[in-house]
């Protein structure tokens, strides 16, 4: 395998973009009690790995305009897909499975565009774009969740960082509060 991101002599003004899977950045900051800022996160990719556009993959819901208009604010650029309801253990949940979407922009839509890119999730189904971008020497870095990532993403152990190794670029500050706002 060759050396993530020195593998190629790197171009005077890279272009880089990144491909990051919503749900699955959301969740794995989540499950580890991370407040993800996600302005940080924008400014640490561009400035960690000079990534010029931040595609944001998610589920798309009505009520969530102004989110998605925070994300745009933040310099992302949304890619939705429709999301399914379902009820789990008597809750309702939504599901917007953006795997495909994300592949497609990669490695067809946006290919020609940048020089590398940063894929942002933990999810085996990228093992297969993963693998094209490491042979077209366009694999840049991979920003895992969570640090128990699918097995199917182990060959890449060179290009993947952790998000909770990177939390101080990219956790929320908590707010300052006084003794006198706690009571």
């Amino acid at each position: 395998m060759k050396h993530p991101i020195n593998s190629a002599a790197k171009p005077a003004n890279p272009n880089n973009y990144a491909f990051i899977d919503g749900n699955n950045l959301y969740l794995g900051a989540k499950s580890q009690k991370v407040k993800l800022d996600y302005r940080k996160l924008r400014l640490y990719l561009k400035n960690k790995f000079h990534v010029s556009k931040a595609f944001l993959f998610i589920g798309y819901d009505k009520n969530n305009e102004s989110l998605y208009d925070a994300f745009r604010e933040y310099g992302y650029e949304l890619i939705f897909k429709p999301v399914v309801f379902y009820t789990e253990n008597g809750k309702r949940q939504m599901k917007g499975n953006v795997d495909a979407e994300l592949v497609l922009h990669a490695a067809a839509i946006e290919y020609r565009r940048y020089n590398q890119a940063v894929i942002i999730s933990g999810d085996g189904d990228f093992a297969c774009l993963l693998e094209f971008l490491q042979k077209k020497n366009k694999l840049a870095r991979i920003i895992a969740p969570t640090k128990r990532y699918s097995k199917l993403l182990y060959p890449f152990r060179p290009y993947i960082t952790n998000l909770i190794d990177i939390i101080e670029h990219i956790q929320s500050q908590p707010s300052k509060t006084t003794k006198k706002d706690r009571h």
